[in-house]
């Protein structure tokens, strides 16, 4: 087995850092402990504690759970407007090919 260490892009872990944050500052905001969010949530405190680091091994679910509980808004400004945006994701996904493949051989158009 080899060790692998994954690296993450500056991008993602500034949004990992900006969302560890905005949970953090919500949490505190509705003047509720590490203790009670993350007994909410059904996780540790160490793993709230990671969640609010921006740690990116975390469960994604988790993350956005916190950011629900705590009020830090997820793609759009209120909750039910997620089923719009789905649908209208399903709607561009329907017109794109069900797989994209690599072409097998390099196609030769110099004529």
């Amino acid at each position: 087995m080899s060790s692998h260490t994954r690296t993450y892009s500056r991008v993602t872990r500034e949004a990992l850092a900006l969302m560890g944050g905005q949970i953090r500052l919500g949490r505190k905001q509705r003047r509720m402990s590490e203790a009670d969010l993350s007994e909410r949530i059904g996780i540790a405190r160490s793993t709230l504690q990671l969640i609010e680091k921006g740690h990116p091994k975390v469960e994604v679910g988790l993350v956005f759970e916190a950011a629900i509980l705590v009020g830090v808004p997820l793609f759009v400004s209120e909750p039910s407007g997620l089923s719009a945006q789905i649908s209208r994701i399903d709607d561009k996904l329907a017109l794109l090919p069900h797989s994209i493949r690599r072409p097998r051989s390099e196609i030769k158009d110099d004529f």
